[in-house]
C-alpha cells in the first residue's frame, strides 16, 4: 500500500482541507483538555521538551500530533530543522516545524504557540522535499510490483 498519492502538489493545491490548513490559522495546544490551566501550561512545556505536541485547528476542528526535537541553530542536517522544536523565553513563545504525511501528501507543520496562552499561528505547507523522496519509493515499490507480477 502506497504512503503518497501519484500526484501530491495537485492534490495539496485543489484539496478544500489542504486549502484551509495552508493559511495562517488560529491553533490551540489541545493536549490534557480536563486539567487545570496551570497543569495543562506545565505539560505542553514539557511535552515540547520531550519532543511533541498535539496542536488543533480552531476554524476546522484539525487536530495534529506534531512531532519534533529540539532546534539546533547550527545545524547543516535539513531533516532536523524540519522536525524541531524553538523555545524562545524571551518572547514567551514556543515555535514548532513537523513534516509528516497527511492524506497521502508530505506536508510540514510550521507555527507558534504563546506558553502561557497555549494559542497561537500555524499552517500546513507542501514539503517539496520529502515528496521528492515519497515518490520515488512509490515509483520504485510499483516497479518491484510490476516485476513480480510479470514473472508470473
Amino acid at each position: 500500500m502506497p504512503r503518497v498519492v501519484p500526484d501530491q502538489k495537485f492534490k495539496f493545491e485543489s484539496d478544500e482541507l489542504f486549502r484551509k490548513l495552508s493559511r495562517d490559522s488560529e491553533i490551540k495546544y489541545a493536549g490534557f483538555p480536563d486539567r487545570s490551566h496551570e497543569e495543562r501550561v506545565m505539560r505542553f512545556q514539557s511535552d515540547c521538551r520531550e519532543g511533541y505536541s498535539i496542536v488543533t485547528f480552531v476554524s476546522t476542528g484539525t487536530n495534529l500530533e506534531l512531532h519534533c526535537k529540539p532546534a539546533y541553530k547550527d545545524t547543516e542536517d535539513k531533516m532536523d530543522r524540519d522536525y524541531n522544536v524553538d523555545i524562545d523565553n524571551n518572547a514567551g513563545k514556543i515555535y514548532l516545524t513537523s513534516s509528516f504525511i497527511m492524506n497521502g501528501v508530505c506536508v510540514k507543520w510550521k507555527g507558534w504557540l504563546d506558553v502561557q496562552r497555549l494559542e497561537g499561528l500555524g499552517c500546513l505547507e507542501f514539503n517539496e522535499e520529502m515528496a521528492k523522496v515519497e515518490d520515488r519509493l512509490l515509483r520504485e515499490s510499483l516497479q518491484l510490483s510490476n516485476d513480480h507480477i510479470s514473472t508470473f
